[in-house]
C-alpha cells in the first residue's frame, strides 16, 4: 500500500510548494482542494524561503572558495615566516646577529627551534611577532635579514590576514543564513503538512488509486514500500 512521503530536503519543500502554489493560481477558489487561507500564506511565504535558500547557498559557496584561498595562503605563508625564522637563527650562529635579539620576537634566547605553526592561530600570532621584533630591530641599525627579507614576510602575512579575516566574517555570515533557512524550514514543512492534510480531506470521498492520482497532481508524493515496485508521482 503506498504511503504518503511529506519533502525532506529544500529541493522537496520547494517542489512541494510550487505544486501547491500553481494549483492555486489554476484553479478557482471553490474548485481548490485547499483552503484559500493556505493559499494566500503560501504566496507570501514562497518568496521568502526560495530567497533564504539562494542566500545561503551563495554565502555557503564563498565561504568554500574562500577557505581554499586561506588553505593556499596559509601554506605560502608559513613558509616564509619558518625560513625567515630559520634564516634569523643562521646569522645568530655564525656570529653575525647576538642570540638576545630573539628576545624582540618573543622567543627564548636560547631557542633555536622553529615555533608551532601548524594551526591558523599559531601563524598569526608567531607571524606578527617576527614582523614587529624585525621592525624593532631594524630601529636598532640591525643588518637586514634577506631570502627572504621581511617586506616579502610581511606581504604574505598580511594577504593571509586579509583570507583569514574574510573567511571568519563568511563563516558567521553562513550560519545566520543556515539559521534562518531551518527557521523557514520549519514553516514549510508546516504549511505543506497543512495544505497535504486538506487535499487529502478534500478527496476523502475517492477510493484508493483515484485518490491518490488527485492528489498527486497537487504534488503529494506516495511511495510504494520496499517489497512493492516504483514511488507513485
Amino acid at each position: 500500500m503506498p504511503y504518503r512521503r511529506l519533502p525532506n530536503t529544500d529541493q522537496a519543500r520547494l517542489r512541494a510548494l510550487k505544486a501547491a502554489l500553481q494549483k492555486g493560481m489554476q484553479l478557482s477558489p471553490f474548485d481548490l482542494a485547499f483552503s484559500q487561507k493556505l493559499f494566500l500564506e503560501l504566496q507570501s511565504f514562497l518568496p521568502q524561503y526560495e530567497q533564504a535558500i539562494s542566500q545561503y547557498n551563495f554565502s555557503k559557496d564563498r565561504q568554500a572558495k574562500y577557505g581554499k584561498l586561506l588553505g593556499d595562503q596559509f601554506k605560502i605563508t608559513r613558509l616564509y615566516v619558518s625560513h625567515f625564522i630559520q634564516v634569523l637563527n643562521f646569522c645568530i650562529i655564525r656570529g653575525e646577529i647576538k642570540p638576545e635579539v630573539r628576545k624582540l620576537y618573543g622567543f627564548d634566547i636560547e631557542e633555536k627551534a622553529v615555533p608551532e605553526l601548524g594551526t591558523e592561530q599559531q601563524l598569526l600570532l608567531v607571524g606578527k611577532s617576527v614582523i614587529e621584533g624585525e621592525e624593532k630591530r631594524g630601529m636598532t641599525g640591525g643588518s637586514r635579514i634577506y631570502n627572504p627579507s621581511i617586506a616579502m614576510v610581511k606581504i604574505k602575512y598580511e594577504k593571509f590576514v586579509e583570507y583569514y579575516n574574510n573567511h571568519k566574517n563568511l563563516l558567521v555570515t553562513t550560519q545566520k543564513m543556515h539559521d534562518k533557512v531551518i527557521e523557514l524550514r520549519n514553516a514549510a514543512d508546516r504549511i505543506v503538512l497543512h495544505i497535504w492534510n486538506e487535499i487529502e480531506d478534500y478527496f476523502d470521498n475517492l477510493e484508493g488509486d483515484e485518490k491518490r492520482m488527485k492528489c498527486a497532481n497537487y504534488g503529494i508524493v506516495y511511495l510504494l514500500r520496499k517489497h512493492e515496485k516504483e514511488p507513485l508521482e
